[in-house]
């Protein structure tokens, strides 16, 4: 097997002259969401028009948007928000936090990240309870299966992607080793593969574990993100595009 390409497919930088861009996002009106956590802002990309969509982001990292297209942060200043489509920003999440970094929306209400230095995955629960789901040494990239039954978990300090099932009432099972590689941010497609941003580009396994092969990037990876078969990645300096044979996984 091989990675899912479409025919000619090539990665083309879209962005450059960031600090550290992450967390793209495509939203269902037609425009790609990323953060820039040095500069402390989440921009807009649009047709080839670039724009600021948040100033003052307190280092936003991880982004996604919820079943209503309200985007949901996960921010590296200690919480995470949901913003309303008035603007307004909602706090979810704060009390004990330390640096939010990726987060995932499930199709039942929840929502799930994970807080690097504090070693921990929580969910918020459709009644907004947050709680602690998951320990492990590094927590950074969590991603849906497409089936939303496991919760893919990147530990970037021990270098290994972990495999959680999913309970009814949303709480993870114990991980199991998926892969072992130091992994940033990471997505899921709609045929169960899965994406994994690392030093060396976005490498992509089966769902079985089996390696499909490897986009090389021009710098590490730092995470990456879909509209329909179009795959988003990001770089510290850069944002990046190609075109794929499958769809990534929708949870919004």
């Amino acid at each position: 097997m091989a990675i899912p390409f479409a025919a000619n497919a090539e990665l083309k930088q879209i962005a450059t002259g960031f600090g550290l861009a992450e967390g793209p996002v495509f939203s269902r009106r037609g425009y790609l969401l990323f953060s820039d956590i040095r500069a402390q802002k989440i921009h807009k990309w649009e047709r080839g028009v670039l724009s600021v969509f948040r100033e003052n982001s307190n280092k936003a990292n991880g982004l996604t948007f919820d079943h209503q297209g309200r985007l949901l942060t996960a921010e590296g200043g200690g919480r995470v928000t949901r913003t309303e489509k008035n603007g307004r920003i909602t706090v979810l999440a704060e009390a004990g936090l330390q640096g939010p970094n990726d987060i995932v929306y499930a199709i039942d209400g929840s929502i799930y990240f994970s807080d690097l230095p504090k070693g921990r995955v929580y969910q918020i629960t459709r009644s907004g309870q947050v709680r602690v789901v998951a320990e492990t040494a590094g927590p950074n990239g969590v991603a849906l299966s497409p089936n939303q039954q496991q919760l893919y978990v990147a530990d970037y300090k021990t270098a290994i992607v972990r495999v959680h099932r999913i309970s009814a009432d949303g709480a993870l099972a114990p991980g199991k080793e998926f892969a072992g590689l130091a992994v940033d941010g990471l997505k899921t497609d709609e045929a169960g593969n899965v994406w994994m941003a690392s030093a060396d580009g976005v490498h992509v396994h089966s769902a079985a574990g089996e390696p499909l092969g490897i986009i090389k990037t021009p710098e590490r990876a730092t995470n990456c993100g879909w509209s329909g078969g179009t795959l988003y990645v990001t770089t510290p300096g850069s944002v990046f595009q190609i075109q794929t044979k499958v769809f990534g996984t929708r949870t919004f």
